[in-house]
């Protein structure tokens, strides 16, 4: 049940970023003059279509995978009035990037909305403004069991949150480790909660210096702001941009750096070429991986963190679109500045070979990375 509400979380979530992308996208392309011909949500084929009075055809299709947006005269070479082609390069960049700004925005938006309310604390240097911002600590939970151990024995399950242990209260994580030690090998009522309901469970510890209770710990803190919530929102948007970038040059590190290492003819070298892929592997996540494993996660915890996932979602669908990758945002900028400053017309065949080879390429990789998302869930 959590894998299916996951999945159409995930798919409305990933949905909602992608149309808010490509409305950039339009909302920029007609004000400046280039004609809107189509606007869809999902892929096709088509299940329902309307004219609207602006012009623009809005269509619902039956691939509920993201959304998109059909200008007129898209290649670079079109050059009649209200083409693509025919906008300065200032107004190319400003309509190519407009999707990558969109998806920043509503992740300020986000992260901001989560500021007032609870924003959760994942990176240890992330930004707080002293003066205002208040840390709130979240129940403490118990994150994985050990199976035939006391917490299991007792049914206890993952996901359930300890507020009294042996008649004390537990206030952080520290606080349940030095209450089982205090009191192994006896038997202790726990009371806890689980989908907001409390009950008690009777839980023999055992008596041995370690695995007394027999299960992993976890704790939330999250960030409560007031006036500052805007600032947060911002730069926890760059904090995370930045995280993003980093976490993409360790990928591309790996990957090449494992490449390049399989050349070797030495046998260590070769396995520390091995380490280095299987990181890059590890690290790479697709639709399958975000749908079927991030999004469940995420029911489980509750909307914050959905909410949470859908910010960090969405400023690295921006990330991805500044990157210079054919049949990307950043690819086809980057292909139009690159013949602007070597002066070469970019003609239709041309362009249409560049783009289709990257795109090619994409959906490629994005094969071998799902194929890798359904080994890791069936793993």
């Amino acid at each position: 049940m959590d894998l299916i509400i996951g999945i159409i979380i995930g798919l409305i979530v990933l949905v909602v970023l992608v149309v808010i992308h490509e409305l950039g996208h339009a909302i920029v392309a007609k004000r400046n003059g280039v004609v809107v011909e189509e606007f869809g949500i999902g892929f096709p084929p088509r299940a329902w279509g309307k004219k609207l009075k602006n012009g623009v055809l809005f269509s619902l299709n039956w691939l509920p995978l993201g959304g998109f947006v059909k200008l007129q005269g898209e290649h670079d070479a079109a050059h009649k009035k209200g083409d693509y082609g025919a906008a300065t390069f200032w107004q190319k960049t400003k309509i190519l990037f407009a999707g990558v700004v969109m998806n920043w925005v509503v992740a300020v938006v986000i992260f901001t909305i989560l500021a007032l309310v609870g924003l959760p604390k994942i990176l240890p240097n992330q930004f707080v403004v002293p003066s205002d911002v208040k840390q709130v600590a979240a129940p403490v939970q118990l994150s994985a069991l050990v199976k035939d151990y006391p917490a299991e024995k007792a049914g206890l399950k993952a996901g359930d949150t300890v507020t009294t242990f042996a008649g004390q209260p537990v206030n952080d994580v520290q606080t349940l480790i030095s209450l089982s030690k205090e009191n192994k090998g006896k038997t202790v009522p726990v009371i806890y909660e689980r989908e907001g309901k409390e009950a008690t469970a009777s839980v023999a510890l055992r008596d041995t210096d370690t695995a007394i209770f027999g299960s992993t710990l976890s704790q939330r803190q999250l960030i409560r702001a007031t006036w500052s919530a805007p600032i947060v929102g911002i730069v926890t948007t760059g904090q995370f941009t930045w995280v993003t970038f980093q976490g993409l040059g360790q990928l591309v590190g790996d990957f090449f750096g494992g490449l390049f290492l399989q050349l070797s003819p030495d046998s260590d070298t070769r396995k520390a070429a091995g380490e280095s892929l299987q990181r890059a592997g590890e690290s790479v996540a697709g639709p399958v991986g975000i749908l079927g494993t991030i999004f469940p996660a995420a029911g489980k915890a509750g909307p914050t963190e959905v909410f949470f996932l859908a910010g960090i979602i969405s400023l690295t669908l921006a990330v991805m679109n500044t990157l210079p990758i054919p049949a990307l945002d950043g690819g086809r900028w980057f292909v139009t500045a690159l013949f602007k400053v070597l002066k070469k017309p970019l003609t239709k065949d041309r362009e249409e070979k560049i783009q289709g080879t990257g795109f090619m390429v994409l959906m490629g990789l994005i094969v071998l990375v799902t194929i890798g998302d359904v080994a890791k869930l069936f793993n």
